[in-house]
Order: structure tokens, then C-alpha cells, then sequence
């Protein structure tokens, strides 16, 4: 199940909870002491930076893996709806930070995790993600992704009933985006089980796997599951989806909505979707997202982060798709795929 620690830090009293939260993932996850601590630190730091400056914001720890789930590392995001940073060159240099805060400000959080990005965008708020490894896992995790994601579960939930699976191979990449039906632990089994039989269930295209898939969640209330593989060699974009996962494919210049079929993965009577192949060239992107995401939200500006981390723009999507006030009514998850040859823009 998709073990979540998120914490809403509405003023600092709650830095405390982010940090004790860091600790008991990083711990969960096998980290040594000397990482546990970078990751405390570092949560104390981003947690105190968004009381201070943004109002409070949204603390969310969770694993990530590497593409065939041998290697683990701590994903902290931090994501706040305040004014932004005007120049974060200028913010990640040392004695920049305010007084009192811990460490020495952002350029300390640099130092601590494996790998560190900042996005900040004036009236729209900031998004960080750190990731901590173990030693001998490091080189997995110390640059940016170019698939990633994060989840956000359901407020007074541990576990999120959306599910994300990303893995690659020869030249290949499938990305998953599972979201069990209602929420929960029933909905947190069937998501799970998905992720399994993607992650290690052996190959195939997304309509195989979707088929497999269907028989697989038999037994579970079922899910929502969107599928896409990338073959970068052949330039090329399969996509397969099946009931109400959002998807969204940045190319030629503009944003397409990719359709899925009706329907519920592990349902009776489901039909199987024909794939659906797109052309995939540099500077494209991928977007699945689960509907805790608002109906009315759109893509545009999105692409401007497509040479960031992929759980960055992740981040940024769902900091973009509504406010601080927005109540969440589902778990959600967002899912990002960008194209391995970076154009090197900055994003905004």
C-alpha cells in the first residue's frame, strides 16, 4: 500500500510534526541515522520557510523507487500557495536564511539530500522535493527524474488508494497510474495490487498489461487505471486507459486530452481498450493525474517545467490546480513524463 506521511503546517507549531514525520519514514525506509537526519533537517528548514514566508503549505513524505523497485529512497515535498520567491539563486545561498531557522537555510537542504529542486512561481506559491537514499542507492537518486510523481492522500488518511508504478528497459519506459475505487484501505489493496502485477508481473504493451490487469483485481472492488509506455528510440507513445485517470500530452505546441475507455479494471464484462500511439519527440510531456484533482483544472504553463524534475512539475500541478482553501474530497495522484533529452530551459 502507498504509505503517505503528510502533514498541512498551518503555522509552526506543526514544524515539529514535519520533522518527526521525516524521521519515521526515513527510519521506515531503512535509512541510516546520519540520513534520517539530513532528511529531519531538512523537513524542519522547508516546513519553517513556509510558515514564514507563504502562510503555511502542505508537508508530504513518501518512498520513491527506482524504475524496477530494487532501490528506495525518502521523497519530501513541500508545496505552499504563498507569493513565491523572487530570486532563488539569491535564496539558496548561505546567510540568506532568516534568523532563528534551522541549518542554514535552503543551500543547507541542498547539501543534506541526495538531490534537491526548488520551483517558484511569483503569486502562484513554491514547490520543493528532496530525496534521501541510502549510500550504496545514491546514484539512482541524486539527479533529476525524468518520471516521477507524488500522492496526496485523503485528509486524516495514512494510506492513499492511488497507486503509481513507473519502470524501464531497453529503451523503454511504462508509467501506471492506478486509483482504487473510493478510498481507504479497500481502495489502497486494489491500487497496490496493481502496481505488483506492473512492477513485477513481466512485460508486455499497455493493453497486455491492462488485460492482466482486469483478472488480477478480480477479487478487490477495482480501479481506475491509465497506461502509458514510452519508447524513446522509436519515438513513439502508447496509451491505454481504462475508467476516469486523467491524461494530458504536451506535443507540437499544445496540450491533448487522452481518452479512456468507461468502465472499472476488475469490473465484469470489461472490454479491454485498443491502444491509442502518439509521436514523442523532445520536449514533450505526460501528465496522469487521479480526480482528486479539480474538474476545471488545465495544463497550460505546465510545459514551461518540462526540464525539471518530474515530481517537481508533479508538485506544481497540484499546487496550481487550486488554493490553499480547496478542500480535498479524494486521495490524488499525479504522474509526470518527460522526454529524456532536455531542451535546458529555465522554467519559470
Amino acid at each position: 500500500m502507498t504509505r503517505v506521511w503528510e502533514v498541512a503546517v498551518r503555522d509552526a507549531t506543526r514544524v515539529p510534526e514535519a520533522a518527526r514525520a521525516a524521521g519515521e519514514a526515513a527510519r521506515g525506509l531503512g535509512l541510516d541515522e546520519a540520513r534520517t537526519a539530513a532528511a529531519v533537517l531538512t523537513a524542519s528548514e522547508l516546513a519553517t520557510n513556509m510558515c514564514r514566508y507563504a502562510g503555511g503549505g502542505r508537508f508530504v513524505a513518501e518512498a520513491a523507487q527506482e524504475p524496477w523497485g530494487r532501490a528506495r529512497a525518502l521523497q519530501i515535498l513541500t508545496l505552499d500557495h504563498g507569493p513565491g520567491i523572487p530570486d532563488v539563486r539569491r535564496a539558496m545561498e548561505d546567510g540568506f536564511s532568516t534568523a532563528d531557522s534551522l541549518g542554514t537555510g535552503l543551500g543547507a537542504c541542498a547539501r543534506a539530500a541526495d538531490f534537491f529542486e526548488l520551483q517558484s512561481s511569483p503569486g502562484r506559491g513554491t514547490v520543493a522535493v528532496a530525496r534521501f537514499s541510502r549510500p550504496d542507492d545514491s546514484s539512482h537518486f541524486d539527479t533529476r527524474a525524468a518520471t516521477g510523481g507524488v500522492h496526496v492522500p485523503l485528509s486524516g488518511h495514512r494510506r492513499s488508494g492511488d497507486a503509481l508504478a513507473f519502470r524501464s528497459g531497453a529503451g523503454r519506459r511504462t508509467v501506471m497510474l492506478a486509483d482504487g475505487l473510493g478510498h481507504g484501505d479497500a481502495a489502497a489493496e486494489a491500487s497496490t495490487l496493481a502496481t505488483r502485477f506492473v512492477l513485477h508481473g513481466g512485460g508486455g504493451t499497455p493493453e497486455a498489461l491492462l488485460r492482466g490487469l482486469h483478472e488480477a483485481l478480480r477479487r478487490t472492488r477495482g480501479a481506475a487505471v491509465a497506461i502509458a509506455e514510452i519508447d524513446e528510440p522509436r519515438h513513439r507513445l502508447t496509451f491505454c486507459g481504462v475508467g476516469n485517470v486523467g491524461a494530458r500530452l504536451y506535443r507540437g505546441g499544445r496540450w491533448e486530452t487522452l481518452l479512456s475507455r468507461p468502465g472499472t479494471v476488475g469490473a465484469f464484462g470489461l472490454r479491454t481498450p485498443l491502444p491509442t500511439r502518439y509521436e514523442w519527440l523532445p520536449g514533450d510531456m505526460l501528465v496522469l493525474h487521479s480526480d482528486g484533482l479539480p474538474s476545471r483544472w488545465t495544463p497550460a504553463g505546465i510545459e514551461c517545467l518540462r526540464d525539471r524534475d518530474a515530481a517537481v512539475v508533479a508538485g506544481a500541478v497540484f499546487r496550481d490546480s487550486g488554493s490553499a482553501a480547496r478542500l480535498m474530497r479524494d486521495d490524488t495522484s499525479i504522474a509526470v513524463a518527460t522526454h529524456t533529452v532536455r531542451t535546458d530551459r529555465e522554467g519559470r
